[in-house]
């Protein structure tokens, strides 16, 4: 059975071919019962999509792997210590557990520090950098949209197209 320091050198592999090829130096592999779901590398470079990265690849191939998007149960490892966006993904898919093998202040000389977004994040939403306006426009001639969701979650298929089905 593989244990984390295995599954960490697995994520350092991966992020340093992710290097030869011109990638930034992160990896993830996605484990659940001791077993390796999916990996994943930053895809930056290749795809210019800044949500590319190395745990979000993983966690997307996982979903695919297991078709689910929860992810309860499942233990991710990565090079580097996981942004704000990445780890928000493993909360938002179930994931409980992260093991990293660089931190922050590993990447802070390399200009891979995500401390800085860390700090803003940890203030009050009136008070980030990032202008957040709240402009309540709920119902319309459809009526409100949530309600309008969870309806058509709850629908059973009635063979019109309009339902779920069951």
């Amino acid at each position: 059975m593989s244990t984390s320091r295995d599954f960490l050198c697995e994520v350092i592999d991966l992020a340093r071919d992710n290097v030869r090829k011109g990638g930034r130096p992160f990896g993830a592999v996605l484990v659940k019962d001791g077993a390796v779901i999916a990996t994943g590398v930053n895809e930056i470079h290749m795809t210019q999509d800044p949500t590319t990265h190395a745990e979000l690849q993983a966690i997307r191939a996982a979903s695919r792997a297991l078709g689910s998007p929860r992810l309860d149960g499942c233990v991710i490892y990565a090079s580097g210590h996981p942004c704000p966006m990445c780890l928000s993904a493993m909360y938002l898919t179930g994931i409980r557990e992260v093991t990293y093998a660089y931190s922050n202040e590993d990447g802070e000389p390399y200009g891979l520090s995500t401390a800085a977004i860390y700090a803003e994040l940890a203030k009050p939403l009136a008070e980030q950098s990032l202008k957040a306006t709240h402009l309540p426009l709920r119902a319309g001639a459809e009526g409100d949209l949530y309600q309008m969701w969870r309806d058509a979650a709850s629908a059973p298929l009635d063979g019109s197209g309009s339902g779920r089905s069951a």
